[in-house]
């Protein structure tokens, strides 16, 4: 896995990205040193909290046709929050237990040091570009 990731953000960064978000679990310091070390620059790390009531539902839904990987990922989620709580791995967190996907996005792209273009639709990008250009 680090391997492709190193490839990948070798990729993007080479072409000019500034910013990359990753989505994944890192449980302990040495796996943020892995990940930070694949992608050659320092992480900023957001743990994603939500109650566990509420990941259960989740994992309900995304697992409802696949008995026992839903037995797993229920067993594992508790477990998980437990370890992520005592590792303090992450540099902030954000809780995404009742917000909507957009919101808690937002706060993550915010608390990571902002990055305004991500959440303007691309229709409104093109449309703002052309603006421009017709103003030069």
């Amino acid at each position: 896995m680090l391997r492709n990731l190193r490839s990948i953000a070798g990729n993007y960064l080479a072409a000019g990205t500034v910013r990359l978000v990753l989505a994944g679990v890192i449980e302990d310091p040495e796996d943020r040193k892995l990940c930070s070390d694949a992608i050659g620059i320092e992480l900023s790390a957001c743990r994603l909290h939500a109650d566990l009531p509420v990941i259960h539902q989740r994992l309900m839904r995304r697992h409802e046709n696949e008995p026992e990987a839903l037995r797993w990922h229920l067993a594992r989620a508790g477990e998980l929050a437990g370890i992520l709580k005592q590792a303090v791995v992450d540099d902030f967190a954000v809780d995404a237990t009742t917000r909507p996907l957009g919101e808690v996005a937002a706060d993550v792209i915010g608390k990571a040091g902002g990055c305004d273009a991500a959440f303007t639709p691309a229709s409104d990008r093109r449309r703002s570009a052309r603006g421009a250009a017709a103003q030069t």
